[in-house]
């Protein structure tokens, strides 16, 4: 991977952290919003790990691929991933 690592373990890190405190908020039988609104930061976070992630393989993997005259699959590889990221 070449992203920044330490970035992307922290950003998953406390991403786990609040998955871990919206279990124990269900648990607690707290109010529905308030848990809603820890899913939706936990996702946020994860969308900002993958993010960073797609960025950097854009920047090394794609690049270098571009340089050799590879690009078809790594470019095949992109287009898949923003299908995905589009159906949200």
């Amino acid at each position: 991977m070449k992203a920044d690592k330490t970035t992307v373990v922290r950003m998953l890190k406390t991403a786990r952290g609040q998955i871990d405190g919206v279990l124990n908020m269900i648990e607690e039988d707290r109010y529905c919003i308030d848990i809603s609104n820890q899913i939706q930061a936990a996702q946020a976070l994860l969308g900002k790990a993958n993010a960073e992630v797609l960025k950097a393989h854009v920047h090394s993997c794609v690049r270098s691929a571009l340089d050799t005259g590879d690009a078809d699959q790594k470019l095949e590889e992109i287009s898949l991933i923003l299908e995905k990221l589009a159906k949200r």
